[in-house]
């Protein structure tokens, strides 16, 4: 039974449809870093954005713990590695130095947890062991290979769309030791000097998606409460981390609500080490200020895909000059702070929570700085 005087519970955040109400604590999953070449837009883009939407679950008073892993057992970062003649794991830690040092200027909290993948190999060793167990997985060449063939369907794919998105994201669908194309390592074999572990089925490493199923099983146990990383992560990586991790615990879902950051493109294309487009972050905070590229990478809705251009940047310079233009001014209507604060947590629109905040001005402006670290 209610009485008048009975506290208001605080609203819930609704992300892609759904209410994330939280008993106790919110566990928040983030794919990290490959240490070898950061902090670009796109990478500093998702970071943010997981900042801001753990900012604002602290102010709607939730416990929130932030586990964000950096892939450091990865092809490309052996690659890298081996055209700088450094060893991969020390070039890696000089890496993930330069990318600590950018989220702090971005004003990105530190994780709550930050496994690293070279020290997970033992638990992706358990993950192969549950998935044989369950018959979802099967020992070919010293690897072993989860059953991928319903993974595309479950996501909207069609079979073909699927083989090509794996094949330009290292899904080895041309391996003759599967079953199926659709079929992914969670156990590799390694070969010539790539590093390698012993295992029961051979020497070798552990498979992407694998890493980071066990890296969250490892620190949350079977399920998150939200997960978050960029557009370009939703398949096959997102989707393979979530089916493996369904099919070694029998839990579903194991992600209540996802966070999916839409793309940063230069003219249209995606910003990538391989296209060599990249605009890193720290030059554009050396050029401006860590929030007002903050301010840049928010003032949009988070899943929509968009172009870096410099008349963004100022834009975001006047945008954030506004705001605290605003927050100077001592009174604005009572009812605005909780109708800046709606905005939020309605999808996190940043874009209408701070067009409120700087018509407004006074605490709802001030609020705004203080949730989204302004």
């Amino acid at each position: 039974m209610h009485h008048a005087s009975d506290p208001v519970p605080p609203p819930r955040l609704h992300l892609g449809g759904r209410s994330l109400s939280v008993v106790g604590r919110a566990r928040i999953y983030v794919c990290g870093v490959t240490p070898y070449d950061v902090t670009h837009l796109g990478h500093a883009a998702t970071f943010v954005w997981v900042d801001a939407a753990d900012r604002l679950l602290r102010r709607l008073g939730v416990q929130v713990e932030v586990c964000r892993n950096v892939t450091d057992v990865d092809d490309v970062l052996f690659e890298a590695a081996q055209r700088a003649g450094a060893p991969y794991d020390r070039f890696a830690a000089v890496q993930q130095f330069h990318f600590e040092r950018d989220m702090d200027a971005l004003g990105v909290r530190r994780p709550t947890y930050e496994p690293r993948a070279h020290t997970y190999v033992t638990q992706v060793v358990e993950l192969a062991s549950a998935l044989l167990e369950a018959g979802q997985a099967y020992v070919s060449g010293g690897s072993v290979y989860f059953r991928g063939a319903h993974v595309p369907g479950s996501h909207g794919l069609l079979r073909d769309e699927a083989l090509r998105l794996l094949a330009d994201n290292g899904g080895r669908v041309d391996d003759p030791a599967k079953a199926d194309p659709l079929d992914q390592a969670v156990w590799q074999t390694s070969t010539g000097d790539e590093p390698s572990w012993p295992s029961p089925w051979g020497p070798g490493r552990p498979g992407w998606h694998a890493e980071c199923t066990a890296m969250a099983l490892s620190t949350y146990g079977s399920s998150v409460d939200l997960h978050a990383g960029g557009a370009d992560l939703r398949f096959p990586h997102h989707a393979y981390e979530a089916a493996q991790a369904e099919a070694a615990t029998g839990v579903t879902p194991f992600a209540r609500a996802w966070l999916h950051v839409g793309t940063v493109r230069i003219g249209g294309q995606k910003m990538a080490k391989s296209t060599g487009n990249l605009v890193f972050a720290a030059d554009l905070v050396a050029r401006t200020s860590g929030p007002v590229v903050r301010t840049m990478l928010l003032d949009r809705r988070y899943g929509t895909p968009w172009d870096y251009t410099d008349a963004a940047l100022e834009q975001a310079g006047r945008r954030l000059d506004a705001l605290r233009s605003a927050a100077g001014r001592a009174h604005g209507s009572t009812a605005a702070p909780e109708a800046a604060l709606l905005a939020l947590v309605d999808d996190l629109d940043v874009p209408r929570a701070l067009d409120i905040a700087i018509e407004e001005g006074g605490q709802a402006a001030r609020d705004l700085v203080a949730v989204l670290a302004l």
